[in-house]
């Protein structure tokens, strides 16, 4: 079975940090990219991020480039992402998913899915 467990989500304030942690289990990490998408209400999902197999290659949606890094830790079976400076507009439920081998900015090319953790940026 293949699972995938985000955590880390909660309330900060402008300008404020987060980091997200995405465990899996079920199957090898470094064969997988995985990607973070977010969706905040009344929106469709977006692609955030996504660090390829090996962590060879990342990738940043253009909101959050400069503000936010994935890294991940493959004999831990997981992959954080950190969120600084955060924005107001950063506000949302943020899901990592897993693919095999190399990132996609599709939601759909996605097999595997977390449940999500909420992010809420409010002063």
């Amino acid at each position: 079975q293949l699972q995938l467990v985000e955590s880390g989500g909660g309330l900060v304030q402008p300008g404020g940090s987060l980091r997200l942690s995405c465990a899996v289990s079920g199957f090898t990490l470094n064969y997988y990219a995985i990607g973070w998408f977010r969706q905040a209400p009344g929106k469709e999902r977006e692609g955030v991020s996504c660090i390829s197999r090996y962590g060879g290659s990342t990738n940043y949606n253009d909101s959050v480039k400069g503000r936010f890094t994935v890294s991940r830790d493959n004999a831990k079976n997981t992959v954080y992402l950190q969120m600084n400076s955060l924005k107001l507009e950063d506000t949302a439920v943020y899901y990592c998913a897993a693919r095999y081998s190399y990132c996609s900015g599709y939601a759909g090319s996605y097999d595997y899915w977390g449940q999500g953790t909420q992010v809420t940026v409010s002063s």
